[in-house]
C-alpha cells in the first residue's frame, strides 16, 4: 500500500476506484465499503484508493470539545495495510479545507486530482462545507463528470448499524465485548512503560505503567480488564487496570498492566495492549489486603476468559 501524506504527492492511476471517510476504527462497516472498492477494482482492472483525513475533522471543527478517536494515524495505516488497499491518501484537515464547498471538492479533488471512475460511499456519507454534499449531489455530478457512484447500505452486526460513534460509546461505558464485536478485532492501545510507585510489586502483582502519548486516543472506562499484551512481537496474557486507584487515594488516572508469568525489566519498552473483556468496575477497597484478595480473583477470572478465547 502506498501512503501519501498530501494529495499533491499522488499521481493519478487508471480506473481509480475511490472511497472517502475518516475510517476511525476501520470497523466492520468500513470493511464492507473497502471490500466493495477492492472488488470493483479487480473487475475493472483498476486500483483501490482511500481518502482519509488528519486530524479527525471533529477535532478541527469543534476545538473546545473533548474529541476522542479509536485509532491514531499509524494504527489506521497498519489496519488498512492489512486489508490490502493500493493507495491511501491522508489529506491534512484544516479550517481552510473545511470551507471547501462540495462542488469544489468534486471538481478539484475527485476529478482534478484523482481522475475518479468509480466512487464507493457509505449510506450516510456527507462532505464539503457544512457537510452539504451527499449521495444525490454525487450521482448528479457523476453523470456530468463521467464517474459512477456505488452506495453501500448500513453494515449491521446483530441488527445494529455499526458506526464509530457507537463503538466509542461502548468503550466509554466499558462494554468491551460490544466494541470488539463491532470493530471485528479487539480494541487496542499502545504506549511506553514508565516508572510507577511499585505498589503492585509489594502485593505480588507487579505492574507496568503505560504512558499513552496520543492525546486524542480513546481510553476505555475505568476498571479492570482481561488483556493480551504484545512486547517486541511476543504475546502474553494479563490484566489491566485503568483509573484513579482510590484505595490509595490516587490523584491522577493511570493505566497499569500485570503481565502473567513475566518478570523481565521492560522500562522504556513499548507495549501493545488488546482489550478482551472487562472484569469489573474500579472499586475503593478497605485497605491493601482487601485489594490484594480481589487481584487474585481478577487474575483467576482473566485467565478463564483468555483461555476460553484461546480455545475458540
Amino acid at each position: 500500500m502506498k501512503v501519501y501524506r498530501n494529495i499533491e504527492d499522488y499521481a493519478p492511476v487508471q480506473n481509480a476506484v475511490v472511497t472517502i471517510g475518516t475510517f476511525d476504527g476501520v470497523h466492520t462497516g468500513h470493511k464492507a465499503i473497502i471490500t466493495r472498492v477492492k472488488q470493483i477494482a479487480r473487475e475493472t482492472s483498476g486500483e483501490s484508493v482511500i481518502i482519509t483525513f488528519h486530524p479527525h475533522p471533529q477535532i478541527v471543527l469543534h476545538p473546545g470539545e473533548n474529541i476522542f478517536v479509536l485509532n491514531t494515524d499509524e494504527e489506521k495505516i497498519n489496519l488498512l495495510k492489512g486489508i490490502g488497499i493500493d493507495h491511501l491518501i491522508i489529506i491534512p484537515f484544516t479550517g481552510e479545507f473545511a470551507s471547501v464547498s462540495y462542488l469544489d471538492f468534486i471538481k478539484e479533488v475527485l476529478i482534478g486530482k484523482l481522475h475518479v471512475r468509480k466512487l464507493v460511499i457509505g449510506y450516510d456519507h456527507h462532505f464539503g462545507k457544512n457537510r452539504e454534499g451527499d449521495l444525490r449531489h454525487l450521482v448528479n455530478y457523476g453523470k456530468q463528470y463521467h464517474f459512477e457512484v456505488d452506495e453501500i447500505k448500513a453494515q449491521k452486526v446483530d441488527d445494529v448499524a455499526v458506526s464509530s460513534t457507537k463503538i466509542r460509546k461502548a468503550l466509554m461505558g466499558g462494554d468491551i465485548r460490544a466494541a470488539n464485536h463491532f470493530l471485528g478485532y479487539p480494541y487496542f492501545l499502545s504506549g511506553k512503560v514508565v516508572e510507577g510507585n511499585n505498589l503492585g510489586q509489594s502485593m505480588e502483582f507487579p505492574t507496568a505503567n503505560i504512558d499513552v502519548k496520543a492525546p486524542y486516543k480513546l481510553i476505555p472506562a475505568n476498571g479492570a480488564y482481561a488483556v493480551e499484551v504484545e512486547i517486541k512481537k511476543e504475546k502474553f496474557w494479563g490484566m489491566l487496570n485503568i483509573g484513579m486507584r482510590p484505595t490509595i487515594n490516587g490523584s491522577k488516572r493511570v493505566i497499569e498492566v500485570n503481565i502473567f508469568n513475566f518478570n523481565k525489566n521492560i522500562y522504556s519498552a513499548f507495549l501493545n495492549v488488546s482489550f478482551i473483556e472487562k472484569l469489573r468496575d474500579e472499586i475503593k477497597f478497605n485497605g491493601l489486603e482487601h485489594l490484594k484478595e480481589q487481584l487474585f480473583k481478577d487474575r483467576e477470572n482473566a485467565i478463564k476468559i483468555l483461555d476460553e478465547k484461546e480455545s475458540l
